[in-house]
């Protein structure tokens, strides 16, 4: 049974939407796309070719997948580590709109997210990735099937836009399996699902 893992950035106050650009995610009026760009660096470069050098397939939310469709096909180099495996190996997307999806390898997955994305889990080897779609994110946390998280923490606070993990989300703790901080100051870290927190008290 293969491993879920969702590749998340987020802002220091837990916003995700729109690290990549000005238009890519503007709802409710968010108009600080491209947050994350001023920050790329090798050590970033690096940290995704690992995560990509692991997948089997990828899961997408339907705005990623449409972001992803528009400019990954055009990358054409086979040697390109993200590239050559978003382009190649099977795509599931969550979608109940998305019809006829026209990049190669890609499927289209109902509303049942528990059931549908357990039988993903089940036939996939080894890493079943969710890069970015933190709609989606949001809901398979919600559902306790996410197993590795890598956060990417940017250092900027934006005030505004959607975050990861908003008041309501699952109660839910996670064990540091590994992390890194880049020369531009990102904190890459990796969680594994813990299940429920569990809870003390200091004594005085």
């Amino acid at each position: 049974m293969g491993k879920l893992v969702v590749l998340t950035f987020v802002s220091l106050d837990g916003v995700y939407q729109g690290p990549g650009g000005p238009q890519e995610d503007t709802r409710d009026g968010f108009d600080q796309g491209g947050w994350s760009v001023p920050y790329l660096d090798d050590d970033f470069g690096r940290f995704v070719d690992g995560v990509f050098s692991r997948v089997d397939a990828f899961l997408l939310g339907r705005r990623t997948y449409d972001i992803f469709a528009a400019s990954w096909p055009k990358v054409t180099d086979p040697a390109d580590p993200v590239a050559g495996k978003l382009n190649t190996l099977p795509k599931y997307v969550a979608s109940t709109t998305l019809d006829d999806p026209a990049w190669a390898n890609t499927t289209v997955i109902g509303s049942n997210l528990a059931k549908e994305v357990t039988a993903l889990k089940e036939r996939t080897d080894g890493e079943l990735q969710v890069h970015g779609s933190g709609d989606l994110a949001r809901s398979l946390f919600a559902l306790d099937l996410v197993d590795t998280l890598h956060l990417l923490t940017y250092p900027v606070v934006l005030g505004a836009g959607r975050r990861l993990f908003p008041e309501g989300s699952t109660p839910t703790a996670f064990r540091h399996t590994g992390g890194e901080t880049t020369s531009k100051g990102v904190s890459v870290q990796t969680y594994d699902f813990a299940g429920r927190p569990t809870y003390g008290e200091y004594e005085l």
